[in-house]
């Protein structure tokens, strides 16, 4: 089969290998300023050789393979090593983790709108898609932010629907040409006062418009995957929807504009307690209806949360901090099968981790 670009069969292999079934991914790709921010809550300073000990932490887990196919990075995390001099990249492989990267550098406003936003870092994704081809990484993320700001549809306004939708297709395009799978983010925040009838309505709007442009850019839908919200209540509604319309609503939406030739939905969190998140794509996996592509998880926060707070930036306690590592990305395993039946990590585990406007 002729695809457009040479790397058609490894695209649809790794994407196929990244949603695999009873595995998702570990997004460790916060940035310099935000891991800061959660080391700070641990009381750790932010230096380069403490953020490469977190991330070591995390990737030399032993058995984290069994439930993680694939691990996003932050540029820099791309290029460090192992303590014993074993770069981060070739850790993971040995696992069968397959390594990717985050290629956005962050939203600017968009003209004309009301605080909307577009996604920056289009200039040199060429040259930087092949340069981490290169390096190991074989597929990458970009995420694109819309805003829910009324009840009556007005936003996301067009404007800043088509111009995420274009600019996704655009870098799925740019990195299918270099051998990356790309993974589309477009994040409908849950913030605000809005019903979950809204949310969907909004999420319907943008997934569709973003299917559309990826048709137009004539992308290999196989070899991509779609990391999308999941349809709930705003943030500040009450009362909120309960999770078995969360599920309904959600796979709804996604049912009426992802084709099925898209291997799979890897979720984010949201701001979602580790617990609760586990437990939302449980219910999405056991929701009615067909649903023709893997349903799991990319979560960052809500693989961490808990991690971090067992380190503490201690040798000591990273054995304790791998351990609860590995019993949540097991929980989000069982509930990308819906087979998680809850109750793991106790009340750490249910800690919210939303932030409004979450920027990393």
């Amino acid at each position: 089969m002729s695809y457009n670009t040479p790397f058609g069969d490894e695209l649809i292999q790794n994407a196929r290998a990244i949603a695999a079934a009873g595995k998702g991914i570990l997004a460790a790709d916060e940035s310099t300023g935000t891991i800061g921010q959660r080391f700070a809550s641990i009381n750790v300073e932010n230096t380069e050789d403490n953020r490469r000990k977190y991330r070591q932490l995390l990737f030399k887990t032993e058995g984290l393979e069994q439930y993680i196919s694939g691990v996003i990075l932050f540029d820099e995390t791309l290029y460090q090593k192992t303590d014993e001099g074993v770069p981060f990249v070739d850790v993971l492989k040995s696992k069968g983790i397959i390594p990717g990267i985050k290629v956005d550098k962050g939203v600017k406003p968009l003209a004309g709108t009301d605080g909307e936003t577009v996604t920056q870092g289009m200039d040199d994704l060429d040259a930087r898609c092949a340069k981490y081809y290169q390096a190991g990484v074989r597929f990458a993320k970009w995420r694109a932010v819309l805003a829910i700001k009324d009840s009556l549809g007005a936003t996301p306004s067009q404007v800043s629907i088509i111009e995420n939708a274009n600019t996704l297709a655009r870098y799925a395009s740019i990195c299918q040409a270099n051998g990356l799978v790309p993974i589309v983010e477009p994040e409908v925040l849950m913030d605000g006062d809005f019903t979950i009838e809204v949310a969907a309505r909004a999420t319907e709007k943008v997934l569709a418009a973003v299917y559309k442009a990826l048709s137009d850019h004539h992308v290999l839908l196989e070899g991509t995957l779609l990391k999308p919200n999941m349809v709930r209540s705003g943030s500040d509604s009450v009362p909120q929807a309960p999770a078995s319309v969360i599920a309904l609503s959600t796979v709804r939406v996604l049912q009426h504009t992802v084709p099925p030739a898209v291997p799979g939905i890897t979720f984010l969190s949201g701001g979602m307690s580790e617990e609760e998140a586990s437990l939302a794509l449980n219910d999405l996996n056991n929701a009615p209806g067909p649903k023709p592509w893997a349903l799991t998880f990319s979560y960052g926060r809500a693989l961490q949360k808990s991690t971090l707070k067992a380190w503490k930036g201690l040798d000591e306690n990273i054995p304790a901090a791998q351990s609860v590592l590995l019993a949540r990305a097991q929980a989000n395993s069982l509930a990308s099968l819906g087979k998680y039946t809850g109750g793991v990590g106790g009340d750490d585990a249910s800690a919210s981790s939303f932030v409004k406007g979450y920027a990393y």
